[in-house]
């Protein structure tokens, strides 16, 4: 410090902590040599503590209210310092307040996947995040086990600590809890108490820390067993698959016979789902079950004839009879359809032959 920060410290002599923040555990208060005048005024608020430090060890505590610094109300620092009549010249002691409120709005969750086993779907992986409050419980453990010589010490210098241990109680307490996995979310509240009990055992005892409050908000599966459960749900919804199918075929008809794209094909879709409906409601068919469709027509042959030096087709069996009639198709005519090596004269394909063959005259 200056020489104005010196002057300021013998001139004022009021100890306080305006807190102005919402996330600060403990402050130390500054002063020039850490000297303090005999005689000075302390002043702490609601929801703190005062602890006075000597020479490194932990004087005398004080809670919220005005208190003026002597030998009467500061006994131990008066055994430390060996004032044996009193004093009236400044004496050295460090003042550190903490912070007793709680402090809210802390988050915790689990950065991996707690493993547990359901007896509905074997090993699951679950994670989960919460809420939880803090404050200082035991100010002169969390002095000496977290804070030491920091001039402010922070929730954020103790949150990583503080979730690993929730994640940690965590993992046991749902893997000893026998809790089916559909179950969980009726059992937030009663989890919630235990997890807080379990947490609050260790940070009490060893950082002097207090959890007033700790919440399970959520506690979610994979995707996959999710998915799962959805498929479930949605066959219990179901009930009768057969009474389903037939509800989805027609209401899916007339959208198929009306498709402009679809055509005959869309008549024939249509035609297939009302036959599988009618079908479905003959008695005596078995519940659920679809009756078989009947198989596809054969299809037709298409062919392909050479004339005056192009490829002219295809044609279907009535096109051939009048190709016959018009002069067009004759014996010696090379013709082709799918399935044949080459092109070959009409009269030496059997399929055609029929079509050459001249009928016999009544009477004969």
């Amino acid at each position: 410090m200056g020489l104005m920060d010196k002057l300021r410290a013998e001139l004022i002599d009021v100890i306080e902590w305006v807190d102005d923040s919402r996330h600060t555990l403990v402050w130390r208060f500054p002063r020039y040599h850490n000297q303090i005048k005999h005689g000075a005024q302390l002043i702490v608020r609601p929801g703190q503590e005062a602890i006075f430090v000597h020479q490194g060890k932990v004087a005398d505590v004080f809670g919220p209210g005005q208190h003026r610094l002597e030998t009467a109300n500061m006994p131990v620092l008066s055994t430390l310092a060996g004032w044996k009549y009193g004093f009236d010249s400044p004496f050295k002691a460090e003042v550190y307040f903490v912070a007793t409120r709680q402090i809210t709005d802390l988050k915790w969750g689990t950065p991996n996947p707690v493993i547990m086993r359901d007896a509905d779907f074997g090993s699951v992986r679950l994670r989960a995040f919460g809420s939880y409050t803090l404050k200082a419980r035991d100010p002169r453990t969390l002095l000496a086990e977290l804070v030491g010589t920091d001039s402010s010490f922070e929730v954020d210098e103790v949150s990583e600590l503080l979730r690993s241990i929730i994640n940690q109680s965590f993992a046991d307490l749902v893997a000893s809890s026998d809790i089916a996995v559909l179950d969980l979310a009726s059992n937030y509240n009663e989890l919630s108490h235990q997890l807080r009990d379990q947490v609050a055992r260790e940070v009490n005892a060893e950082y002097g820390l207090e959890i007033p409050q700790l919440y399970i908000v959520n506690i979610s599966l994979p995707a996959e067993v999710e998915r799962a459960l959805d498929a479930r749900s949605s066959m219990n919804a179901i009930g009768d698959l057969a009474r389903f199918q037939a509800y989805q075929l027609g209401l899916a008809m007339p959208e198929a016979a009306a498709n402009p794209a679809g055509g005959v094909a869309g008549a024939g879709v249509g035609l297939g789902m009302g036959l599988a409906i009618a079908g479905q409601m003959q008695p005596g068919s078995p519940a659920g079950a679809l009756p078989t469709a009947p198989p596809p027509p054969p299809a037709v042959a298409s062919w392909h004839l050479a004339e005056n030096g192009r490829t002219v087709g295809p044609f279907d069996p009535a096109g051939l009879a009048q190709a016959v009639a018009q002069g067009r198709l004759r014996p010696d005519t090379l013709v082709w359809t799918a399935g044949m090596a080459g092109w070959m004269s009409a009269g030496q394909v059997p399929q055609l032959a029929p079509l050459f063959r001249v009928p016999p005259l009544p009477g004969e």
